[in-house]
């Protein structure tokens, strides 16, 4: 176990080196902290993620606003934020150094084990994103298009790949070329994972 750490640790020290705009912190809540909000989350009315009519293996909530993918794509006003995660927003904000109030969306995920997530950016209509896990750790996967130098004519695509393991009770934070440039993912998880995503707006 000691040894898995140390290499999780190397490893997450390499891709906070690599990846302009990735933050990371280990132990962003106490244990306490974190039984208090599984508590609260517990009782949360949870739906199955549904893209484009198709149902994924989490279950979300959201708060203040939230992104409709099964329909035109819209932003819509949610359902108010629950006091239990103003004091966390504020957390959340400092660690990306913004005022609490920027921070207007909340995504409460339910990862059960088999879940992940795919290829993807967060929607142009979000800006930073602060993420906090709970629960089971999981693998970060970032990637970004590389061009090769090639013969002219020649045109072949080739990814830059990084990751970092998200322990429990940690915290990340995406801005600028990690937020823009990347795509990140989320490799399934064996374990039930929780986590809570901060998102400002454009």
């Amino acid at each position: 176990m000691q040894h898995r750490t140390l290499f999780e640790s190397s490893e997450n020290e390499s891709v906070l080196k690599t990846l302009e705009g990735l933050q990371y912190r280990p132990e962003f809540v106490d244990a306490s902290d974190e039984a208090e909000l599984l508590g609260h989350i517990e009782t949360l009315p949870f739906q199955e993620f549904e893209f484009h009519g198709y149902l994924g293996k989490r279950r979300i909530v959201s708060f203040g606003w939230k992104y409709e993918y099964s329909g035109r794509g819209e932003l819509k006003k949610a359902q108010e934020i629950p006091k239990f995660l103003l004091g966390l927003r504020r957390r959340a904000a400092s660690f990306a150094q913004l005022e609490p109030e920027v921070l207007q969306q909340i995504l409460v995920t339910e990862y059960r084990a088999g879940a992940g997530i795919g290829w993807h950016r967060d929607k142009p209509v979000f800006d930073q994103v602060v993420g906090i896990s709970l629960l089971a750790p999981c693998v970060l996967r970032f990637r970004r298009r590389i061009h090769p130098n090639l013969e002219p004519g020649t045109v072949r695509t080739t990814w830059e790949r990084v990751n970092l393991v998200a322990q429990p009770r940690s915290a990340y934070l995406m801005q600028g070329p990690a937020r823009l440039d990347w795509e990140h993912s989320i490799l399934r998880v064996d374990e039930l994972r929780y986590s809570i995503t901060f998102r400002a707006l454009r």
